[in-house]
């Protein structure tokens, strides 16, 4: 697995750039003089681990036969100052999912996910303690 950024205008918004073509901005808040021009990293953070357990929970879904229409995904991070940098003390994933769905299997699904298979919220839970819910609709 390979990313490159690329510098594009002002002085700290970039691209990166994966093999297979994907691309995302990424930028600073202008306060340390970004252009707000796409996420910053601890933003990326937390839409990693919102998309990679959405990936997850919508594959298990799947294989459990249920009917998952759409999933929409908030994910909350609280920060907490160590030494010189800052962590997440704190994720709080929330998924909207609609469709004729068992409450059980859902459950069970973002348990799997978030506690078992996505790779990114095992990277974050080594300093953060990851929580979640959910509401049918």
């Amino acid at each position: 697995m390979k990313i490159t950024l690329e510098k594009l205008d002002g002085k700290l918004h970039m691209e990166a750039n994966n093999e297979e073509g994907g691309k995302i901005r990424i930028d600073g808040t202008r306060s340390i003089g970004g252009i707000e021009g796409g996420m910053s990293p601890m933003q990326l953070l937390l839409a990693a681990a919102g998309g990679c357990s959405t990936i997850d929970i919508i594959n298990i879904l799947e294989k459990q036969r249920q009917n998952l229409k759409n999933i929409h995904v908030e994910v909350d991070g609280d920060r907490q100052k160590v030494s010189t940098y800052s962590e997440f003390k704190t994720i709080h994933m929330h998924y909207i999912l609609e469709g004729d769905l068992d409450p059980d299997k859902v459950e069970k699904a973002i348990e799997l996910s978030v506690g078992k298979y996505c790779s990114a919220s095992k990277a974050l839970e080594k300093s953060s303690r990851i929580t979640y819910s959910f509401e049918i609709q």
